[in-house]
């Protein structure tokens, strides 16, 4: 389970590695924009996956899961938000 916890964290690193990498080429703020959080939330989710994985097979208890999972919450609830936000910021300043 551990082996599978530090797979699925490396498959999250290069994940957003590639968000990163969107972030910098893409031409536009709208677009960097989409590429930052659509990338970001999925590998922020497999990381916590991954982490929960690891968490598990090293032999801590149960109560990491519920703290995984509280984070991972948070962050579905904030990272949206942050980019509609973003997004219509850059809009404004598109239309301006």
């Amino acid at each position: 389970m551990m082996l599978l916890g530090w797979i699925t964290s490396a498959l999250a690193m290069a994940i957003l590695l590639v968000a990163a990498l969107g972030v910098v080429r893409l031409p536009d703020a709208l677009t960097r924009q989409h590429a930052a959080t659509k990338a970001g939330t999925l590998a922020v989710s497999l990381f916590t996956l991954g982490t929960l994985l690891w968490a598990l097979g090293s032999g801590y208890g149960l109560d990491w899961v519920g703290r995984l999972l509280l984070l991972l919450a948070i962050l579905f609830a904030t990272l949206p938000l942050a980019s509609h936000a973003l997004g219509r910021a850059a809009a404004r300043e598109q239309r301006d």
